[in-house]
């Protein structure tokens, strides 16, 4: 039967209690030993009739358990079967008879008084232990020790129980006992063949694991030795296009000023050529006009020469030059004369008209080469730009410490330096787990600086990392992640953007269309309505053309909103929305792009909030129309704080040209 079906319940239970006794004449008293086991006491008479003898009167009585055992009286006598004496019994023979039948019990204790469990050779006492209690009952554990209770005879017991089980039911507890054992070893069986089963699928998962791990390692490592070639080729090509265009549009050359040296840019010969084509256009339009004043005093002398003749003779040709008369000599004393110029030989209006029409194409055509001219100068200096700005950044390079395409926290490959500003790096990099470009900003502390410098630097640059990163928006460059380098650098890594900047592109262009220039401003007010949306809102305080990146590198397509380094977040504890927000650093920021409020001076700090950047707006959306800043345009910044020109700027000039709609003035007079 189950464990949990096991019932007790015979109705007459015979319980073993012991072995059959060697010796049936022992000097141990007869009964029950049991202690724990309820067992029906066993009266002297129901023990001698199971052992086939009766008691003796000195015999003693193990009473059941739970009760007081009893001490047979000292009145009582023993008799002895042996016929030799005590000291001849060896206390082994059960038949021998004892001479001295009739000795008192006592007389055992005074001849054995040690209390040792060890049987003597004389003649055995009926106490099992010691002198102090020799009427005492032997415990279980002393009859195991002696060995008797294995010597014993059995002694059993029968009880009657009542149950209300009948065999019928029994069977039945049985069968479904053995059913739900059979049905609980079918599940053990089954659940340890699955579990065998995942475990073989897990090691096969796992060996699968480690061969995918093995295989993307081994692509990992391909695709940086391939990126690697890649960058060292691009770079390769890179310097040989610099040095070709060093000759082309020009180079830095160290002169020697005074005792210190300087680099002074001279141009290639592509601007040179340049140059003198525009002297030589120079010179024959100079040409031109001599020659059409000359053909105009012509045409002013040949009305008197044809006076007298009348209109036949303005058709005649020229007449011919009169001969030279040999004039005579003068001594110094008549009056001295000049000679006069010979007079511009006469032209018939044909004549006039065909040279005056001749000196005009020329002239056209001349205008036509100089504008010509005008467009290639503009190419060539948009080209000497970005040479200008190859040759700083391949300087910049070979002076990096991060130009040998090392990877940055087991996970992001340099391949090339975009830019370089005051204290920081801008690398393309390649994301090893992302498997995506993206932009290393790696920021570097000068090692002289104080701690309390750097300390105030590094909160600088986490202050704008906990901004940013919060940052969710299409027009908004995401940032991915910020480690640490070493003790004296840090990273941050933000979105790449395959382009260049607004302020590059107008500075190559100049200006921008209006269709054009409208969609870039609607990106960018759709930044900053996400900007002034989330809680708590977030002034960028630094919008200008160089924080604007064009995606596809030329205005028509996406643009993205970075650099959040002087941003402000207007919680509630520092923004009022009556009174707006404390600058806490003034003096930062693009003066160009600033509203007046900014450079306000007094005892308590100015306040600012979000119209910060819609003026910002406005100045950008200047600049892109009319190719020049509205106030302090090619002015310093010194030169704005000394002259608060931005204090002063109260009313915004339109030129006539390039021609823009009423509506862009209005919003930029507005903004």
């Amino acid at each position: 039967m189950s464990a949990g079906s096991q019932i007790q319940m015979a109705p007459q239970t015979t319980v073993n209690t012991g072995q059959p006794l060697h010796n049936q004449d022992s000097n141990m008293s007869t009964g029950s030993s049991h202690s724990d086991k309820e067992i029906d006491a066993l009266t002297p008479e129901k023990s001698a009739a199971m052992r086939g003898s009766t008691v003796g009167p000195g015999k003693a009585l193990v009473p059941p358990s739970g009760a007081t055992p009893t001490i047979a009286g000292p009145e009582r006598k023993r008799k002895r079967k042996g016929e030799e004496g005590v000291g001849g019994g060896g206390g082994g023979g059960g038949k021998q008879r004892h001479n001295t039948a009739d000795k008192n019990i006592r007389e055992y204790f005074s001849k054995h008084p040690s209390s040792s469990p060890v049987r003597h050779t004389g003649a055995k006492s009926p106490s099992p232990q010691g002198a102090n209690y020799p009427m005492y009952p032997p415990s279980p554990s002393q009859i195991l020790s002696s060995g008797e209770f294995f010597r014993q005879r059995p002694h059993t017991s029968v009880r009657q129980m009542q149950t209300e089980l009948t065999c019928q039911r029994i069977q039945e507890l049985e069968t479904q006992a053995s059913s739900d054992l059979e049905l609980r070893n079918n599940r053990i069986e089954e659940l340890t063949r699955s579990n065998e089963e995942l475990k073989h699928q897990v090691q096969a998962q796992s060996k699968v694991i480690d061969q995918h791990k093995s295989h993307i390692n081994k692509c990992i490592e391909v695709v940086k030795k391939l990126l690697n070639e890649k960058s060292t080729i691009e770079k390769k090509e890179a310097r040989q296009r610099c040095m070709q265009n060093r000759l082309r549009l020009g180079q830095f050359v160290t002169q020697r000023v005074g005792a210190t040296f300087q680099e002074n840019w001279t141009d290639g010969y592509a601007f040179q050529e340049l140059t003198r084509r525009q002297e030589e256009i120079t010179a024959e339009k100079e040409e031109i006009d001599r020659q059409k004043k000359l053909l105009l005093k012509k045409r002013r002398s040949e009305p008197s020469n044809s006076e007298g003749g009348g209109r036949g003779k303005r058709t005649s040709s020229v007449s011919a030059p009169s001969t030279p008369q040999p004039q005579p000599l003068h001594n110094g004393t008549d009056p001295p004369t000049f000679l006069k110029p010979d007079p511009l030989p006469s032209m018939t209006w044909q004549e006039y008209y065909e040279a005056d029409e001749i000196l005009k194409l020329r002239q056209s055509a001349l205008k036509k080469e100089d504008a010509d001219l005008q467009l290639e100068m503009e190419k060539l200096e948009r080209e000497r730009n970005l040479h200008i700005r190859e040759l700083k950044r391949i300087h910049n390079e070979d002076q990096s410490r991060f130009s040998q395409h090392p990877v940055l926290s087991e996970r992001y490959l340099l391949l090339m330096l975009l830019g370089k500003g005051g204290f920081s790096e801008v690398h393309k990099a390649f994301d090893l787990r992302e498997q995506r470009y993206t932009a290393c900003k790696v920021h570097q502390l000068n090692k002289d600086w104080k701690e309390d410098k750097k300390a105030n630097y590094i909160k600088h640059a986490l202050r704008e990392y906990n901004i940013h990163k919060a940052l969710d928006h299409p027009r908004i460059v995401k940032l991915y992640d910020v480690f640490e380098i070493d003790g004296n650098s840090f990273c941050t890594v933000l979105e790449y953007c395959n382009g260049h900047d607004l302020d590059f592109y107008l500075k190559q262009h100049k200006t921008i269309p209006e269709r054009e220039a409208r969609s870039i401003v609607m990106q960018v007010v759709s930044a900053l309505k996400y900007l002034n949306e989330i809680k708590p809102p977030v002034i960028h305080y630094d919008l200008k053309p160089g924080n604007i990146l064009l995606t596809e590198g030329n205005v028509c397509g996406e643009i993205k909103i970075t650099d959040f380094g002087l941003s402000k977040v207007m919680d509630e504890e520092n923004y009022n929305p009556d009174h707006g927000m404390d600058l806490t650093s003034q003096g930062a920021g693009t003066y160009w792009y600033l509203p007046p409020e900014c450079f306000v001076v007094g005892k308590n700090p100015p306040k600012i909030s979000s119209k910060v950047d819609v003026w910002s707006v406005g100045v950008i959306f200047y600049q892109c129309l009319y190719g020049k800043k509205p106030f302090g345009h090619n002015q310093s910044q010194a030169t704005i704080l000394e002259e608060n020109t931005i204090l002063k700027a109260t009313e915004v000039q339109f030129a006539n040209k390039p021609t823009v709609s009423n509506e862009a003035k209005v919003n930029i007079y507005y903004h």
